[in-house]
C-alpha cells in the first residue's frame, strides 16, 4: 500500500466525512511555495498551508534556529520557571505589537488563545464581583474548534452539535459597506444593558467566512464604544497577523486598539504549534492581588516551548527583513491586477483584496454549502491542476507564501480563470 492507503487506515483527519472522502495526497517534501507528493507530482500551495507558512516550506534559517534550540534546551515547564526565548520573545513581540499590549500569555494554537481571552475577560469581571457573563461576536465568525471559540463562532454546522453546552453569544451584523451603521446600533444596544464582559471580532477580513473584508475606520468606532462602556475587545489575529493585511497587525490601520490580541498561525512560520494571548496592563491587573483565588488558572504542558519560541524569533526576524516587506507588496500589486483582469468575467460576482489576500465570489443560482458540491468540484479541480486553495462555498480566496514566486503565482491565477469555465 502506498502512503495515502495507509493513511485511512488509522488517522481522522478535520473536517472530512471519511465515508464519501477520496484518498488524500501524501506529501513528503516542501520547499518555497512548492509540495510535492508521494508520487513525484508538485503543487503550488496558494494558502500557505491554512495560512501558517508564510516564508516558505523547509525554511532554512527558521530550521537552524530549531536545531540550536533542540541541542541547547529542548523544553521545560513555564510552571515556576522561565528561559530565555519566552523572554526574549515577549521583548520581541513589545516591539512590534500595539503600544497598549504589555503582558504575554503562551499557549498552543489559535483556539486555545482566544480560550485564554475569554476565559480573563470573564475573571476579569468576576474578581471585581461583577456579573457580566456574555460575549458579543459577528455573524458568520470563525474563532477555533475549542469550547469558548465555538461558542464565540457564528458558522452553525461547526457548532449546532453543541448548542446547549456553549458561553451566551450574541452575533451581531458583520459591519460590510452598506451594513455598518446596522452594526454600529446592534453593538450600542448591547452594551448599553451592562451584561456583556468582551467583544471578540476577526479584524478587518474573516477568514473562514470567505475572506469578508469590512473597513477600518468602523471597526475603530466600535472599539470606541465598547471602551466607554467597559466591555473588553478581543482582536483575534490567529489569521491576520504576521502580514497578512499588508500591515504586521491588521490592528495596525487602526486608531483605538484592543484590549486583547490573539495570535497563532504564522508565528512559528508553520513549523511547531504555538500561540500568544496579549494584554493590556489593566488586564494584567485585575488578576493581581494577595489572593491567589484570583489568579489566572489556565495553563498547558508545553506553554512557552522554548523550541517554539526559537522559532517565533526566527520567524519574526524573517518577516522584517527588506526582502519580505518587499514581497508583501508584490504580492498585492499582483493581486490588484488579476483582480482588475479577472473582475468582469460574468461568471464573477465579487472580488476582495487587502495585503496579500485575494477572494473571489463566483454567481450562484442558489446559496452554496460552506461544504457543497460547488467547493468540493472546485477544490478537486485545483488538486488535479497542481495546486492547493481550498474554496469556501462559492468563494475562491488566495493567500500564498510571501516567498512564491511570480510564475508560481501566475500559475495558481491562470488555474483559478480555468476553474471559472467548469462551473
Amino acid at each position: 500500500m502506498n502512503l495515502s492507503e495507509r493513511d485511512r487506515l488509522y488517522n481522522w483527519h478535520p473536517y472530512t466525512q471519511h465515508k464519501t472522502a477520496s484518498d488524500f495526497p501524501a506529501i513528503v517534501k516542501g520547499e518555497k511555495a512548492l509540495l510535492w507528493d508521494e508520487n513525484g507530482k508538485e503543487y503550488v500551495d496558494g494558502i500557505a498551508s491554512w495560512w501558517v507558512n508564510p516564508y516558505g516550506h523547509s525554511n532554512k534559517l527558521i530550521a537552524d534556529a530549531i536545531y540550536e534550540q533542540l541541542t541547547t534546551l529542548e523544553h521545560v515547564l513555564f510552571g515556576g520557571f522561565t528561559h530565555d526565548k519566552a523572554v526574549l520573545l515577549a521583548e520581541k513581540l513589545m516591539e512590534i505589537l500595539p503600544e497598549n499590549q504589555k503582558k504575554i500569555f503562551y499557549s498552543d494554537n489559535g483556539s486555545t488563545a482566544v480560550e485564554v481571552a475569554l476565559k480573563c475577560a470573564l475573571q476579569y469581571n468576576y474578581n471585581k464581583g461583577i456579573t457580566k457573563t456574555r460575549i458579543i461576536a459577528f455573524e458568520d465568525a470563525f474563532h477555533g474548534d475549542t469550547f469558548g471559540a465555538m461558542a464565540s463562532s457564528g458558522i452553525s454546522f461547526f457548532t449546532e452539535a453543541f448548542e446547549g453546552s456553549l458561553l451566551e453569544v450574541t452575533r451581531i451584523p458583520v459591519p460590510i459597506i452598506g451594513n455598518e451603521e446596522k452594526s454600529v446600533s446592534a453593538l450600542e444596544d448591547l452594551v448599553a444593558t451592562n451584561e456583556y464582559a468582551a467583544f471578540i471580532f476577526e479584524p478587518l477580513v474573516q477568514g473562514a467566512a470567505g475572506m469578508v473584508m469590512y473597513r477600518a475606520a468602523v471597526l475603530d468606532k466600535m472599539i470606541a464604544i465598547c471602551q466607554q462602556n467597559n466591555v473588553f475587545t478581543i482582536a483575534d489575529e490567529v489569521m491576520t497577523g504576521f502580514g497578512k493585511t499588508g500591515k504586521t497587525f491588521a490592528t495596525d490601520y487602526l486608531a483605538n486598539k484592543p484590549d486583547m490580541m490573539c495570535l497563532s498561525k504564522a508565528l512559528t512560520g508553520g513549523t511547531i504549534p504555538m500561540a500568544i494571548t496579549t494584554f493590556t496592563q489593566q488586564v494584567f491587573d485585575g488578576f493581581y492581588n494577595d489572593d491567589v483565588n484570583k489568579a489566572l488558572f489556565h495553563g498547558h504542558t508545553f506553554t512557552a516551548n522554548p523550541t517554539g519560541c526559537a522559532a517565533a524569533l526566527a520567524s519574526i526576524n524573517l518577516l522584517q527583513t527588506a526582502e519580505m516587506q518587499s514581497n508583501l507588496v508584490r504580492i498585492n500589486q499582483a493581486h490588484l491586477a488579476f483582480q482588475q483582469k479577472v473582475q468582469s468575467h460574468p461568471k464573477v460576482k465579487a472580488t476582495r483584496v487587502l495585503g496579500v489576500i485575494f477572494a473571489l465570489e463566483i454567481k450562484t443560482e442558489n446559496q452554496e454549502s460552506y461544504y457543497g458540491n460547488l467547493r468540493n468540484k472546485l477544490y478537486d479541480f485545483f488538486i488535479e491542476n497542481g495546486v492547493i486553495l481550498r474554496p469556501v462555498g462559492n468563494i475562491i480566496y488566495i493567500l500564498p507564501p510571501y516567498v512564491i514566486s511570480e510564475s508560481q503565482l501566475e500559475k495558481v491565477y491562470a488555474t483559478v480563470e480555468k476553474a471559472l469555465e467548469i462551473v
